[in-house]
């Protein structure tokens, strides 16, 4: 299920948060659903426990995870993940549509591309 690219300039612990984060807004982990402990996923990649706690501590803050004593790590709701990206793809896009309006793009430009990506969308 997870892969670690041990070359990666990226450290694990990110990696780790980046692959849940993946698995929840593909569906593939849903609100509720339990991950794998941190015992279990340190023999499972070979890993330091310690690294995965810190990524489960980290998702944990951000609200992706949630403990249970005795019981494990779960998905917490995944519309507050969901939401989260669509903030950070909002303040990408802003950055974005800054840049493409300096260079000289006009608004029905960018409306044109928007209608274009939305229709592309629409036909898979």
């Amino acid at each position: 299920m997870f892969q670690i690219a041990v070359m990666s300039r990226q450290p694990v612990y990110e990696q780790i948060i980046s692959q849940i984060e993946q698995f929840v807004l593909t569906g593939i982990l849903t609100s509720g659903s339990q991950i794998p402990s941190v015992r279990s996923l340190s023999v499972e990649l070979s890993i330091n426990p310690n690294t995965i706690q810190k990524a489960y501590q980290d998702m944990e803050k951000e609200g992706i995870i949630y403990s249970v004593a005795g019981k494990g790590s779960f998905v917490n709701d995944i519309r507050l993940l969901k939401e989260k990206e669509q903030e950070t793809a909002a303040e990408n896009l802003k950055t974005i549509l800054v840049q493409l309006k300096r260079c000289g793009t006009d608004k029905a430009q960018v409306l044109s591309l928007v209608e274009e990506i939305f229709a592309e969308e629409e036909n898979l």
